[in-house]
């Protein structure tokens, strides 16, 4: 087994001061959010990808921010609630990340 073949990223957590709307971007991107809460903790987005690896946003604090980050994904265009055509595009996300969007 490679390096590549043992790793797996499964889980993904955004902090962000505009989670509602950040949670509609990626929506619209054919994402299917839950609103979750563990025990006292923040209620926050979390979506199981394809593969079964999570993605979540929380709500940004003081102690937990989400710095630049440069995300990907490949997603089915019949999905999106905003159409685009086949190919690569690059979207900023509303807490201005990129995001490489691979559309098929």
């Amino acid at each position: 087994m490679t390096a590549a073949e043992s790793a797996r990223l499964t889980l993904l957590v955004l902090y962000s001061d505009r989670m509602e709307e950040c949670r509609a971007f990626y929506s619209a991107l054919g994402l299917c959010f839950a609103r979750e809460q563990h025990g006292q903790g923040p209620q926050h987005y979390a979506a199981v990808l394809d593969d079964g690896s999570v993605f979540e946003i929380y709500p940004a604090s003081p102690e937990r921010r989400t710095g630049i980050t440069r995300l990907g994904f490949r997603v089915d265009k019949t999905l999106l609630q905003t159409p685009l055509e086949a190919g690569h595009h690059i979207l900023t996300d509303p807490d201005g990340r990129k995001v490489d969007l691979h559309v098929v």
